[in-house]
């Protein structure tokens, strides 16, 4: 779950993004253990994490892919006409769109980065991007099974595609690397949908079958 503690994400209609993602996270969890997977919060509570912190436990527990769960979020004047699911993984981008977003959920992770030396670093890092291939294998896989999931209860969900920008979090993850925007909380009618249980309950049983797929997919590629 991205963001934590002092730092909220996004705010809309008085609800937190961090609250949010942390619900949808654990429910991740939960559907995963469901498969037989060993999975890893890097938070279970609200508590502010460094970009280093979070890698660090992927590294640690040697997993096999890195999801960060986030919520959108646009200016109020474009609150009401922009909604829908995304799924980013890292890499080099010229879209517009991306990049915003990128910036916007990079902001609280560059705090920690004070000298250029050290934020060249990071964009350095960036730009060359880990296992860009089988990220954007895992962002596809996790964008689909959700929109199959909530598709079935919700028809006018909209898919955002799969995207990729220059997201902080997803750099020193050695290992498939994606970042969910599981909707727009600037936008009423989705940030009710995002709250409610049984809407992240579909939401959750999407990324995690969509994962489940992935990993399925590669072990047949590997010849496992």
């Amino acid at each position: 779950p991205g963001h934590g503690g002092h730092d909220s994400g996004a705010i809309g209609g008085g609800k937190m993004e961090k609250n949010l993602v942390l619900q949808i996270a654990k429910r991740v969890e939960g559907e995963l253990k469901k498969l037989g997977y060993r999975v890893y919060l890097t938070r279970r509570s609200d508590i502010f994490l460094k970009l280093s912190q979070r890698t660090r436990v992927a590294d640690k527990k040697d997993a096999k892919v890195f999801v960060s769960i986030h919520a959108n979020s646009v200016p109020k004047r474009a609150r009401n006409r922009v909604y829908g699911i995304e799924t980013y993984f890292l890499q080099k981008t010229r879209d517009a769109k991306s990049q915003r977003i990128a910036a916007r959920e990079n902001a609280a992770v560059l705090r920690g980065a004070k000298t250029k030396l050290s934020k060249k670093i990071i964009i350095d890092s960036v730009l060359n991007g880990p296992k860009i291939v089988q990220s954007n294998k895992l962002a596809i896989d996790v964008q689909r099974y959700m929109i199959y999931y909530l598709r079935q209860h919700y028809k006018d969900v909209k898919d955002g595609g799969v995207r990729s920008a220059p997201f902080y979090v997803l750099v020193g993850a050695s290992r498939p690397s994606i970042l969910v925007e599981v909707g727009y909380i600037s936008n009423y009618k989705e940030r009710r949908r995002l709250f409610s249980p049984t809407y992240q309950k579909y939401l959750a049983k999407g990324i995690a079958k969509g994962i489940d797929r992935y990993l399925k997919n590669r072990k047949k590629e590997l010849g496992l």
